[in-house]
């Protein structure tokens, strides 16, 4: 399948392209200047045809950050198949652009110099500056107005080859079981944690590759980055968040990281919260791992940062443990991502917590465990009235959901909820993974479950 790069500054209108060409929001975009960061691809159809598109970072080297950007985005273009240099038409053509565009020539695919910002007819003149790059292909439009954006994209659609030209043997030999289980074979896993805390150089880590943009500036990673791995027969899906501040420092472009931190963990099964082992945890480590809780996923803490820690082992999972007693369940595991020590260990990690995350007991052994747990320590009564378990069943996945029948279900003190829970997780080995615990009546409809 063929990828098409957006290359430009920043602030020409590369996302609102991209958003453009995928018909529907996923790049954010704003009118500060480099709000993308990091290379975001996402499968389309021009004129029916299949292609990736591939939205960049504005190409700056104003600073570190931005250089990192600068590096990124041109390695995307140099594997591209078509690219497109895009330049605002309502300024004057800079000798950086063309100095770029000339570079992007020299590969010898096709390339278009598209002119954004031309909102009618008045302003082509102004499109007429940037003759000087001797571009073969000029398209000038208004994507915020989509005007001239039809031409584009019917000539990226010829330079793509026809839907029968395409080898599509493998899928046509898929049955509808095969599907399936290869849709449940990704596992996504949502990298979350405070602003440099090295989220983006924990996923280089894990995929081996320079995926993210790494620098020393906190709230680098703005879009979510989306990277997977094929690991032990399966596919382990990355998903690189906005490092989250305090509520009152959240500026700009990072309130819609915000928005797409919380949509990502929508989808998520398993959560890597990254605290930095080199310094105390703070309040809000306390609350971005109240995301996961909230989101019932799967989680593993990472101490990242190991190799330059602030306190030995034991005094660190002591305070650990104590601050985050919710999450008494995760796994802890420390690394350094920037000499990646250790960091291959939390592939194996998260099949295994994603196996208890996902599974399913049955219901004679769930309820001889509970006819046990209850002989060993009796339910208390309410008041004067017995309470009893009439019987258990486990009736979703992802984390295990447990309803409980019961005579008087409001009467469950969660104190023995969670010594059934804790009976739960030693004995079926459900260790990373949340379990929910619902107690109703006899009779009552599986809807009155507040999930």
């Amino acid at each position: 399948m063929k990828t098409i790069a957006i290359i430009g500054l920043p602030n020409v209108g590369k996302s609102s392209l991209f958003n453009r060409m995928a018909k529907k929001r996923i790049a954010i975009t704003s009118d500060f200047s480099g709000t993308t960061r990091d290379v975001r691809d996402h499968e389309v159809t021009i004129t029916d045809k299949p292609c990736i598109i591939l939205d960049t970072g504005g190409l700056s080297d104003s600073n570190e950050l931005f250089e990192n950007v600068k590096i990124k985005s041109m390695h995307a273009a140099d594997r591209a198949d078509i690219i497109i240099m895009m330049v605002d038409g309502k300024m004057l053509p800079s000798v950086e652009e063309k100095k770029i565009f000339y570079r992007l020539q020299k590969h010898k695919r096709p390339i278009a110099l598209v002119i954004n910002k031309i909102d009618n007819d008045k302003e082509m003149q102004r499109a007429w500056e940037f003759d000087e790059f001797g571009a073969k292909k000029v398209f000038p439009i208004s994507v915020s107005h989509n005007r001239g954006v039809t031409s584009l994209l019917n000539w990226i659609g010829d330079l793509l080859p026809k839907i029968e030209e395409i080898d599509t043997e493998p899928l046509l030999a898929i049955t509808e079981n095969e599907l399936e289980v290869q849709e449940s074979n990704q596992i996504n896993i949502g990298i979350v944690g405070r602003v440099n805390v090295g989220k983006s150089s924990l996923l280089n880590a894990l995929v081996g590759e320079e995926r993210a943009v790494v620098s020393s500036i906190a709230g680098t990673t703005i879009d979510p980055v989306d990277e997977y791995i094929d690991y032990k027969d399966r596919r382990l899906n990355f998903v690189d968040t906005a490092g989250l501040r305090r509520r009152g420092k959240i500026e700009g472009i990072e309130k819609f990281a915000l928005m797409r931190t919380n949509d990502m963990l929508k989808e998520a099964d398993i959560a890597l919260l990254i605290l930095d082992g080199s310094e105390p945890f703070r309040e809000l480590d306390e609350r971005i791992a109240n995301l996961a809780d909230k989101n019932n996923l799967a989680t593993i803490i990472v101490l990242n940062k190991w190799d330059n820690k602030y306190k030995n082992y034991e005094k660190t999972i002591k305070e650990l443990r104590y601050r985050f007693k919710f999450l008494a369940y995760a796994p802890v595991i420390t690394v350094s991502a920037l000499n990646k020590k250790r960091v291959y260990k939390i592939k194996d990690m998260i099949l295994d917590v994603y196996k208890n995350y996902s599974q399913r007991i049955s219901t004679s052994q769930l309820n001889t465990l509970f006819k046990e747990a209850s002989t060993k320590h009796r339910i208390p009564g309410d008041k004067t009235k017995e309470v009893k378990i009439y019987f258990a069943t486990q009736y979703d996945i992802k984390p295990p959901k447990i309803v409980l029948v019961m005579n008087r279900p409001k009467a469950l003190h969660f104190s023995y909820k969670r010594y059934l829970v804790n009976r739960l997780r030693v004995k079926f080995q459900l260790e990373g993974s949340p379990i929910l615990l619902y107690a109703r009546k006899k009779g009552e409809r599986d809807e009155s479950i507040d999930t």
